[in-house]
This record gives structure tokens, sequence and C-alpha cells, in this order.
């Protein structure tokens, strides 16, 4: 695993403003954790992180914070636990470290990587899906692997790479369920034909009406007839009209 050094400087400072304007000068505050002692505040160059994600490791690199300022503080050892973004812009906002110790085995996502092309691909046109791009491995610090690789080049139509199925390097173990699937290929996509879908559409209306015209004969019938009323009566004591 790949070990980089990051210049970071102890924060004294705290707070929304101290950390917006931080931002605007290039500078991303930042915390380091350890178990449950509390946080040490940084703040670190933005361009220099950068820097660090654009290793092969991306954000499992181990990285050596390099640090000044009050109290003469000691380089620290560790991983990158978060990095938070502005969801419009994609601007790093603040970041997060583990301290770890490089004795001590951890927890970490690495990225499964798919290699070749299957045959249920490449012959029967079918769809290879991805779903788990990432395993949970506990391993040492310098042991973390850049990417699990899985060879499906010989996978047909239905077949499947299980958690099981995925072999990690020496002294890695992989956490997840053995039964959840990693890859799949899945059929073909099968496209209705145009002409079908009118008729269908054509059937539709058709269908409407006639179910229509079969609930409004049902209503008629289910109304009774309606009885002669009998000629009304002449009022008491009153005379008949002469003709």
């Amino acid at each position: 695993m790949e070990k980089i050094i990051l210049k970071a400087e102890i924060r004294t400072a705290t707070g929304k403003r101290v950390a917006k304007d931080l931002r605007v000068k290039g500078i991303v505050p930042a915390n380091v954790y350890k178990g449950g002692k509390e946080a040490t505040n940084l703040q670190v160059a933005v361009d220099d992180f950068l820097g660090v994600l654009h290793t092969k490791a991306g954000e499992n690199v181990i990285i050596t914070l390099k640090l000044s300022g009050e109290g003469n503080p000691k380089d620290k050892t560790v991983v990158i636990k978060e990095i938070q973004r502005d969801p419009i812009k994609s601007q790093i906002l603040h970041v997060d470290f583990n301290e770890i110790s490089l004795t001590e085995e951890l927890k970490v996502n690495v990225p499964v990587i798919a290699k070749g092309e299957p045959v249920g691909v490449k012959v029967d046109g079918g769809i290879l899906e991805h779903v788990m791009r990432e395993l949970q491995v506990e391993c040492l610090p310098t042991a973390i692997p850049e990417k699990l690789e899985v060879d499906v080049s010989a996978l047909k139509i239905g077949d499947a790479i299980y958690v099981k199925n995925v072999v990690p390097p020496e002294g890695v173990k992989i956490l997840n369920d053995g039964e959840l699937i990693v890859l799949i290929v899945k059929p073909p996509k099968v496209e209705v034909p145009k002409e079908e879908v009118a008729a269908e559409g054509a059937a539709e209306p058709e269908l409407i009406r006639k179910k229509k015209e079969e609930e409004a004969g049902s209503d008629e019938e289910a109304k009774p007839k309606e009885e002669a009323k009998p000629a009304a009566k002449p009022a008491a004591g009153g005379k008949e009209e002469k003709k």
C-alpha cells in the first residue's frame, strides 16, 4: 500500500464562519479521530489533499500527517474516514481522518473490478451487471489492496459471481455475506416492435368504450320501471269543470 506525506496544521479556531473563511483561502478544515478520544482539529491545503487522492490507492491511501502548530504536535498515521463535498459544485468542504496503527487490522471498502468480457455478453448479447462495486475487507493497513479483480470471461447468461467466489490477497479477509451476488450476466433486453406497441395503443380505447357500453346497459336493466300514476282527484267540495 502506497504511503503519502501530507502537511497539516493544528486548527485552534472553530465554527462555520471560520470554516468558510478557510475554504475561500484554499484551505480545508479537517479532524483526526482515534477511538473514543476527542478529535484533533486540523487544516490542510486543498491542492495538497487533492494530490493525495490522485494516487493508485485512491481514498484507501495511508497518510502520514506532518503536523505543525501549537504544542509541537507529533506526526500521525491516518486513513481517510470521510470526505464531505458540496452536492452541486463538488467542492471539498471537510475531511475526517482516522488515526491508525500499522500493526493493528482495520476495516475498509475496496473496489471490485471485472476482468475480461463474459461469453454471455460477447456471444449472446447479455448484460453484465455490477450488483456490488465495493467489498469490505479487514487487514493490516500495509496490506490494503487497491482493488479486487474478478475474472468474468467464462460467465454465461444467468451465471453470477458471489462474494464467496472472490479470492482476496493473502492476509486480507472479506467481511461481506458470502451468498451475496457481486456480478451477474442478465439476458438481453427484448425490444417490442413499434407496430405492436401502436396496435396495443389503438386497441385500448376500443376496450374502454366497450366496457362503458356494457356498464351503461347494466345500469338500465337495474332501474325499476315507472308505474302509471293515477289521475288526480278533485278537491273535496269542489265542482267539476264544465265541458
